[in-house]
């Protein structure tokens, strides 16, 4: 059956979302000439421009509006604040972006259960301070670069599994969701978790879909657990002026030394910037008088030339590179990371190319920044080796996003496992294989 025009798409999908009683969250009703539109010079994915863009504002108009797409075979990208739609791969095809900046709102919170239920379009920011009034908090950072405006959305987080500093105490995205919302590529919704009872294909949903880059259907609601908003703060940081072995060893040293303390820190992290030298902080939450105790004995551990402040330094919570450049996430073990620090260094200095490094020592995951004015060929070769140290230290090395250049010019993901089973669950939720097509991991 030949695929119809843009015109008849357009009206095939507008009747669909008509259809579905488009209800926006305040009650009122959305105009469906803006619901669903034609696509302008900005609804571009990893620069592969859109024919048509839709923004539902319930779940079910989101179900019908992908029926609909279903019908004519469109390839589907979901689109939240947009901070990280230059994370992974360009969609093969790209014929319909699903905007969910009309899916925005909390649904549900059980403050004595510490349970919240939010739509997906909802910023964290803007969940943030829903949740204070309550002195309860979504624990999850929202690291972005120094480059971007605006917070990213809780569906985005889920999407690409985005998790920042507080990682180390509360967990990832992937720990703090307890339920989902899915609308599969078909229409039909899934709930799994949270407060539902009932479980769907024996799944464990919400696992599955973060970090799956929207491959396997549109996230319209999540349920998350959630903490006390803490009482106190104090950031304690130590300045390493080095730039040899022996400075990147002293890192390490120190790092081990604040995790045997038994601080209980909310993050440790590390940042060596390009231009050498570390810096070492700790994160400390909880009880004023526990802070101080505990921000006391950090400071003991640390040694002289520590401060304490309740201000996080101007790194904290962001990516090392800005949008073009290419940004490089580094896992290993704890162990591990002065030896990543080391490699990072090294790579940039035998390449004559700057490289940025930050990342949390308490959990071995660090992010690299090159600049974007860097040959392609160049970052290929630091790819390279810095994916030998990732694999030395019981880790990975992905490229996270790119100028376009280097994207043809290496593998995003490198060797991943299990590669053939994520095949197996992209045929079981998607089989036409038309959402986020070739944007994942083996191009999926």
């Amino acid at each position: 059956m030949p695929q119809l025009d843009t015109t008849t798409q357009l009206e095939t999908l507008r009747a669909a979302a008509c259809g579905a009683v488009p209800v926006q969250a305040s009650g009122g009703h959305d105009d469906i000439g803006e619901v669903v539109r034609p696509a302008g010079p900005g609804d571009v994915v990893g620069g592969v421009p859109a024919r048509l863009v839709a923004a539902p504002g319930s779940t079910e108009q989101v179900a019908a509006v992908l029926r609909a797409a279903a019908e004519l075979r469109l390839s589907v990208v979901g689109r939240g604040a947009g901070t990280r739609l230059d994370w992974g791969n360009p969609p093969r095809t790209l014929d319909l972006i699903l905007d969910t900046g009309r899916l925005t709102g909390v649904v549900e919170h059980a403050a004595g259960d510490l349970i919240v239920v939010v739509r997906a379009g909802t910023r964290l920011d803007e969940l943030r301070d829903a949740l204070a009034p309550a002195g309860q908090q979504l624990a999850l950072d929202d690291p972005l670069p120094g480059a971007t405006v605006g917070g990213a959305t809780v569906g985005g987080a889920v999407s690409v599994n985005a998790s920042g500093p507080r990682r180390m105490l509360y967990g990832t995205v992937r720990d703090l969701l307890i339920g989902v919302t899915l609308v599969r590529a078909d229409g039909v919704i899934a709930h799994a978790g949270g407060k539902v009872v009932k479980n769907v294909a024996g799944y464990d949903l919400g696992k599955l879909v973060t970090g799956a880059y929207g491959t396997l259907g549109l996230i319209t609601e999540c349920a998350f657990r959630l903490h006390p908003l803490p009482a106190a703060r104090a950031y304690v940081g130590c300045r390493v002026p080095g730039v040899g072995v022996d400075w990147i060893e002293r890192v390490g040293r120190l790092a081990a030394a604040v995790l045997r303390a038994q601080l209980v820190p909310s993050a440790l992290e590390v940042a060596a910037p390009a231009g050498g030298g570390f810096e070492v902080v700790v994160l400390l939450e909880g009880t004023p008088a526990g802070v101080a105790g505990r921000a006391e004995a950090a400071r003991r551990v640390l040694g002289d030339g520590t401060v304490l402040t309740e201000q996080a330094p101007s790194w904290w919570a962001t990516y090392p590179w800005r949008v073009g450049d290419t940004g490089i996430k580094l896992t290993g073990v704890l162990s591990g990371v002065p030896d990543l620090l080391a490699a990072a260094r090294a790579a940039g200095d035998r390449h004559d190319t700057p490289i940025d490094v930050r990342g949390s020592a308490g959990t071995g995951v660090l992010y690299a920044g090159v600049p974007g004015a860097s040959h392609p060929d160049r970052v290929a070769r630091i790819l390279e080796e810095l994916r030998g140290a990732a694999h030395e230290a019981g880790g990975h090395a992905v490229v996270l996003t790119a100028p376009a250049a280097v994207r043809e010019r290496v593998d995003l993901w490198g060797p991943v496992e299990g590669l053939e089973l994520m095949r197996r669950v992209k045929a079981r939720f998607d089989p036409d294989a038309r959402l986020a097509p070739g944007r994942f991991v083996g191009g999926l």
